[in-house]
C-alpha cells in the first residue's frame, strides 16, 4: 500500500484526490478546528493533528518500516497571493511556513512530495522565490519540477489556476498531465441540483433528476449519495437581491443602477469578480470565498448553495464539511479541487510504476 501524509491538510481536497488515486491517507495535519473536523469525518482511515504544524514533530508520524510515498501540501499563501497585494512579499512570516513543509520532507524522506500554492508564487521576487523553493528540494536529492495548471484541463468546472511543484527522489523528471479534451460546465455541474430560496438551509434535498438522466460529471458527484445535503445559502438583504436581479450571465458589478451602489465609495478599486452571475455553458470562475465575492447563481438571484460551490470545486455529493456555514465556505474555497489533485496522483503512480516503484 502507497500511504501519504498530508499537511496544511485543510478539509482533505488533496487528500481526497490522493485517495481516488489509490493512496492511502494515514495522516493530516491542520491548525483550523472546523476544517480538522471535516477531515477527520470524509477521511476515516487517517489520523487528524489539529495544531500549530511548528509544534510537531515529524519522527512521530514513521510507522515501523513502511516508508512514506508522498508528503502533499499548500503551505498558507497569503504572502504569495496576487489577490493580497497589502502582504504579497517575502517579509510576510506565513510565506516562511514552506520551511516546514521541507522539515517534514527532510525528516521522513518520502519517495515523493506535492507542493501545491496560488500561481502568483512563480512570479514573486522575479522567480526567484520559486527557484529558492526548488533549491532547497534539491539539496535534500529530490529531482523537482513545477508548473501551474488549470483545474477546467482535468475535468473541474472551474477556470481556476494553481501551481504544483512535484519531487522525487528517484531520479525521475516529472511530466505533468496532459490536459483533458472535454471541458465541463456549470449546468453540467449543479443543473441536477435543488432550487432554492436567499438564505435557505436545506440540509437534505431532492435531485432534480434521476442519477441516468443527469450529467456524466453529475453522476460521478452522486456516485454515493441518494440525496444533496448541505444545501444551505448565505442570507442577503434586500438590495442585495435586487443587484443580483440586473445582472445577466457573465456580467458583474458594473451591470448594477448607480443608484443601487451608492455604499460603494470608489467603485474604481471595486474588483471584476465581484457580483458575478456565473455562465452556465461555460466553466465557472474561481470559487474561493464566493460569498464574500457574492458570486450568482446563473438562473437564480441568489448566491451559490454549500454543495453547489462544493460540485464546481468537485467535491462528491457524499463529501461532508463541518463547521459553521462561514467557516465551510471558506474551507471549499481554500480547497485543492479533488480532480486536479488526483490527476496529478494518476501520472505520480504511473511514473513510479514505470520506474518499478509503485
Amino acid at each position: 500500500m502507497l500511504y501519504g501524509i498530508d499537511i496544511f491538510s485543510g478539509a482533505g481536497g488533496l487528500s481526497l484526490g490522493a485517495e481516488m488515486a489509490g493512496i492511502q491517507i494515514r495522516y493530516g495535519i491542520e491548525i483550523n478546528p472546523s476544517a480538522a473536523k471535516s477531515f477527520t469525518r470524509n477521511h476515516k482511515g487517517a489520523k487528524v493533528l489539529q495544531g500549530d504544524i511548528k509544534d510537531i514533530d515529524p519522527s512521530k508520524l514513521k510507522e515501523g518500516n513502511d516508508p512514506v510515498f508522498i508528503i502533499m501540501g499548500g503551505p498558507p499563501c497569503q504572502g504569495f497571493s496576487l489577490s493580497n497585494t497589502r502582504t504579497r512579499n517575502m517579509q510576510n512570516e506565513k510565506n516562511f511556513l514552506f520551511l516546514e513543509f521541507v522539515r517534514f520532507v527532510q525528516e521522513l524522506k518520502p519517495t515523493w512530495f506535492v507542493l501545491e500554492n496560488v500561481w502568483g508564487l512563480t512570479n514573486m521576487e522575479e522567480g526567484k522565490t520559486k527557484n529558492m523553493i526548488e533549491d532547497y528540494f534539491g539539496a535534500l536529492g529530490y529531482e523537482v519540477n513545477s508548473q501551474v495548471l488549470w483545474a477546467s484541463d482535468y475535468g473541474v468546472p472551474q477556470n481556476r489556476n494553481r501551481f504544483f511543484m512535484v519531487g522525487n527522489r528517484l531520479g525521475i523528471k516529472f511530466e505533468f498531465p496532459e490536459p483533458f479534451e472535454k471541458k465541463i460546465t456549470v449546468e453540467e455541474a449543479i443543473g441536477d441540483l435543488p432550487d432554492l430560496g436567499n438564505g435557505e438551509m436545506l440540509e437534505k434535498g431532492k435531485y432534480k433528476v434521476p442519477r441516468s438522466e443527469a450529467s456524466e460529471y453529475a453522476q460521478l458527484m452522486r456516485e454515493h449519495s441518494h440525496s444533496p445535503t448541505q444545501n444551505f445559502v448565505s442570507r442577503n438583504n434586500d438590495l442585495v437581491i435586487q443587484r443580483y436581479r440586473h445582472i445577466k450571465q457573465g456580467q458583474n458589478w458594473r451591470a448594477i443602477p448607480d443608484e443601487l451602489m451608492q455604499n460603494y465609495a470608489d467603485k474604481g478599486r471595486t474588483h471584476s469578480g465581484i457580483y458575478k452571475r456565473l455562465i452556465a455553458d461555460q466553466p465557472s470562475v474561481v470559487i474561493s470565498n464566493y460569498r464574500k465575492s457574492m458570486l450568482i447563481h446563473p438562473y437564480q438571484d441568489r448566491g451559490l448553495s454549500v454543495r453547489e460551490a462544493a460540485r464546481l470545486q468537485s467535491f462528491p455529493d457524499d463529501f461532508y464539511f463541518e463547521g459553521p456555514i462561514s467557516h465551510i465556505q471558506q474551507q471549499i474555497g481554500n480547497a485543492v479541487p479533488p480532480l486536479l489533485a488526483k490527476a496529478v496522483f494518476d501520472q505520480i503512480i504511473k511514473m513510479s510504476r514505470h520506474d518499478g516503484q509503485g
